[in-house]
């Protein structure tokens, strides 16, 4: 083969290889990493932010005092006209990668059950504490064991008492003198004999004496040394003040007896319960004295103060007790079942950011766009809570991941104000950055005193330093090539070895 042809073999192979390059799909189309890159480098950044301080900005590119690149803030990172300050977007696979989760805020019919330990007590209203009426002398206790079970009308002791003795013969008195008078001609006295009888009659009966002691008394026409006291009710003897032989006044308590076929139960309610619960609501009681057993009751009463030790109300509730097996001071487990209900619209607990000084939720606005917004809360139940204002029926909030989208929202919204304050107004129509780079890192040090600093090994290449009071600085070994010095104070300065 001459060179000729060899040549244009070459020349040929050359430009079949170059075309077949230059049409190949792979020049045709970038990949979706250089489409990227060249969308990036075709965007305009407004200015570049501190990564750690959002106020902290640069007009073009710098470091901050750790190091870190400053970021790139473009017009489009912004929220749009219509969206509020603080609106955070975040790609799909930022969001899964996070672990957001969302749920509709719905209406719902919100009740609760409270739960609380209870104390079982006596009923106030069936409790008697008995004293003598008159003055005397205990002859003898038919019933002397606490605790023991007494009956309706069952005689409790005898008791002599002078004055009782007296009003027994007056009694007699009367009755004599009324049957010799019943047949006087005279109406008036047969009216005061009448008279006479029923005010002695009604002496006894304040007396507290019992009726078949009083008809003994008529029938024997005898006065009877000792005279009873009488139990007024079925129940048990709590207490007794007094012993046989001696001597009591109306002051002394010989008996306290209590009815036990109605018992109190005492529960503390906290503050934030107490919206739910109101008089008649029913409630089931526990024991683990009696396992497998359920008392019902009610709510008969809410007290009207707050106990400031356990930051409690006190709420009162009654239950029936037959067979007695509720004893007082028994501690039990009481569910009362609210009987308020109300319709409102509820969302997840979990999804509200508790500040302390307001709430918060974050409502999605759209795929990946996410907003901050106040709530006014009411009342919970259920893990749900109810929300008064804010958030309306069938919107979408953030249940999960909040903090972050949080954090990243407060940046945004800085960064927002941050633009608006930079917009030309006409009050200040070529507004400046506040602060710069230069200002905040250290690489700008005009006007700074260095008195006494020991600089020893520091690169100073390039950096401009007028105006600055360098008195009294070791600036051993310091390379400071590049320095723009005019105007600098160095007296007493100790440069050897370096200073070049």
């Amino acid at each position: 083969m001459n060179k000729k042809t060899l040549g244009i073999v070459m020349i040929t192979l050359v430009l079949g290889v170059g075309g077949g390059y230059w049409l190949s799909p792979q020049k045709q189309s970038a990949t979706p990493d250089q489409q990227s890159a060249k969308s990036e480098s075709e965007r305009k950044p407004l200015f570049y932010r501190n990564p750690m301080n959002p106020e902290v900005t640069s007009p073009v590119p710098a470091k901050d005092n750790m190091g870190m690149d400053y970021i790139a803030v473009y017009a489009d990172d912004g929220q749009s006209a219509n969206e509020p300050a603080g609106t955070v977007r975040i790609d799909p696979v930022t969001v899964q990668n996070i672990g957001v989760r969302t749920a509709l805020a719905v209406r719902k019919t919100l009740t609760r059950d409270v739960q609380s330990v209870g104390r079982v007590d006596y009923d106030e209203k069936l409790i008697t504490r008995l004293h003598p009426k008159t003055e005397g002398w205990i002859g003898k206790l038919r019933v002397d064991e606490t605790g023991e079970p007494v009956k309706k009308g069952e005689i409790l002791l005898s008791i002599y008492s002078p004055q009782l003795v007296s009003s027994q013969e007056e009694y007699l008195l009367a009755l004599n003198n009324m049957k010799t008078l019943e047949n006087s001609p005279f109406p008036d006295i047969r009216r005061g004999a009448a008279d006479l009888l029923r005010s002695t009659r009604e002496r006894l009966d304040l007396l507290d004496v019992p009726e078949h002691q009083i008809k003994a008394l008529e029938k024997t026409r005898k006065v009877m040394k000792f005279l009873h006291i009488h139990s007024p009710f079925d129940g048990i003897v709590v207490n007794i003040g007094a012993r046989d032989g001696q001597y009591v006044t109306p002051q002394n308590e010989i008996y306290m007896i209590a009815d036990l076929s109605n018992v109190w139960t005492y529960v503390d309610v906290y503050e934030y319960e107490l919206p739910w619960i109101k008089v008649g609501d029913e409630a089931h009681m526990r024991l683990a004295s009696l396992p497998g057993e359920t008392f019902t009751g009610k709510i008969t009463y809410i007290y009207p103060y707050l106990e400031a030790k356990t930051r409690t109300i006190k709420v009162r509730l009654e239950f029936k007790n037959p067979g007695m097996k509720l004893k007082p001071d028994m501690f039990a487990d009481v569910n009362i079942h609210a009987s308020k209900q109300v319709d409102a619209v509820v969302i997840p607990s979990e999804a509200v950011l508790r500040t302390g000084s307001r709430n918060a939720v974050f409502v999605v606005r759209g795929p990946g766009r996410y907003e901050p917004r106040d709530v006014k809360l009411g009342i919970s139940s259920e893990g749900l809570v109810q929300i008064l204002s804010g958030v309306k029926e069938g919107e979408e909030v953030v249940t999960s991941a909040q903090f972050l989208i949080d954090s990243e929202s407060k940046l945004r919204e800085a960064a927002a104000k941050m633009m608006d304050a930079k917009k030309p107004t006409a009050a200040n129509p070529r507004p400046s950055m506040e602060k710069s780079a230069k200002d905040t890192d250290g690489t700008g040090m005009k006007g700074m005193d260095m008195k006494g600093m020991d600089m020893k090994g520091m690169d100073m290449k390039g950096m401009d330093m007028k105006g600055m009071d360098m008195k009294g600085m070791d600036m051993k070994g310091m390379d400071m090539k590049g320095m723009d010095m005019k105007g600098m104070d160095m007296k007493g300065m100790d440069m050897k070895e370096g200073g070049k």
